[in-house]
């Protein structure tokens, strides 16, 4: 029975990563790939310092599904803000975060695992959803020593 759920389990990533590739190669992106599986792509150099633990960073943002259904969006007037190392947010995003300084934008693409896993948000995101994240860091605050 284990090597059945393992099996089943393994062709659920693949099918997942084949949807992400898809999903790249139909709009012709360029995307780096992170060892966790996290696809992303900078789109927006900024020119201020990288977050780290502890950094209170602000960020606008919009959530979609790979089928293009908006799920979040973050309100323009009120941008995000959030402590980076405290799990206020999913790992995929809090690890693309990571990877853009101040005033950048990116793609990622946050296979499930890294978003809401196997049960979802209960609310808008399905389970096993795979999630196309627009972000653009506004501010990096740094955190208390």
């Amino acid at each position: 029975m284990q090597d059945s759920v393992i099996r089943y389990n393994h062709q659920i990533v693949e099918s997942e990563i084949q949807e992400m590739d898809d999903y790249i190669f139909r709009y012709q992106w360029v995307m780096k790939n992170t060892e966790t599986g996290l696809r992303y792509m900078i789109y927006r150099n900024g020119d201020g310092h990288y977050p780290k633990e502890g950094d209170t960073v602000t960020i606008k943002y919009s959530v979609n599904l790979l089928n293009g259904d908006l799920i979040y969006r973050s309100d323009t007037a009120t941008p995000y803000a959030f402590i980076l190392g405290k799990r206020n947010i999913v790992s995929g995003l809090e690890e693309g975060i990571m990877l853009m300084n101040a005033g950048s934008r990116s793609k990622l693409i946050l296979p499930s695992h890294l978003a809401f896993g196997l049960l979802g948000d209960m609310s808008k995101i399905p389970s096993r959803a795979v999630l196309v994240c627009d972000v653009e860091i506004c501010a990096i605050n740094p955190g208390k020593k």
